[in-house]
């Protein structure tokens, strides 16, 4: 499960309870939902997950661009990205979801650039018992083509999340397919209408394209439709459930 945009029903420090509650075993979080930093916090969270008995899968970094061509804004950048390495162990998570890149998906040097940084950060996180990973996220993985290649190019076997609403255009479900032997988590983001009604035949034939692949990791549900947020989940939980 992710945590979207919604407005605050909880708070973060209460989700693991509401979570286990309603039958999940793990969670997501972005970084921009953490209320604070310090180390005060971040164990009162790890605790809380804990006590819930629900995992903290992944932490989900939303900003850094590690392909720019601006050397000082990339080792900012960096920076940031490790300073939220070290987040995401004090706080629990397992792994933590790096931006591969913002620039063109055919931009050669950003491929490797991306490569390099990305693989430098695997290997920082070492020490940290984080995970580092990545996605088919911003214009560098749009294509299925260039995430192989930047996880190829890494040297670190490292992994990747799939989102269904990432990937565009004709080749959507054969990209899917292409990069769920790499994937340890699929971003399960249906299309709804203006009711929060998932598009169903769409959404299984996505889920179809990675069962095809013989998938057998975590499925994240995403509901970013109106309404309740815990109804939305339960619309596409039930599709996802079917499919399996």
């Amino acid at each position: 499960m992710d945590i979207q945009d919604q407005p605050q029903i909880l708070t973060l420090l209460e989700l693991p309870a509401e979570a286990a509650r309603r039958g999940y075993q793990a969670v997501e979080i972005c970084h921009f939902h953490f209320l604070a930093v310090d180390p005060v916090y971040l164990n009162q969270l790890k605790e809380a997950f804990q006590a819930a008995g629900v995992q903290f899968d992944t932490l989900l970094l939303d900003y850094g661009d590690i392909t720019t061509v601006d050397p000082v804004r990339r080792e900012s950048d960096i920076g940031y990205i490790r300073s939220w390495i070290k987040i995401a162990s004090l706080s629990g998570a397992k792994k933590i979801r790096v931006i591969a890149g913002e620039a063109d998906s055919s931009d050669e040097e950003a491929i490797q650039r991306s490569a390099e940084v990305l693989s430098e950060l695997a290997e920082y996180a070492k020490s940290y018992a984080v995970e580092v990973i990545t996605e088919n996220f911003k214009a560098l993985t749009s294509r299925a083509s260039t995430c192989l290649q930047i996880l190829e190019r890494t040297g670190q076997g490292m992994k990747m999340i799939t989102d269904f609403g990432n990937f565009k255009g004709s080749l959507k479900y054969a990209e899917i397919a292409d990069t769920i032997p790499h994937s340890v988590s699929v971003h399960a983001k249906a299309r709804y209408d203006e009711n929060g009604v998932p598009d169903e035949d769409e959404f299984r034939r996505c889920l179809t394209a990675v069962k095809d692949q013989g998938y057998e990791g975590s499925y994240v549900l995403i509901y970013d439709g109106p309404g309740d947020m815990w109804e939305g989940l339960d619309r596409i939980k039930r599709i996802v459930r079917e499919c399996m």
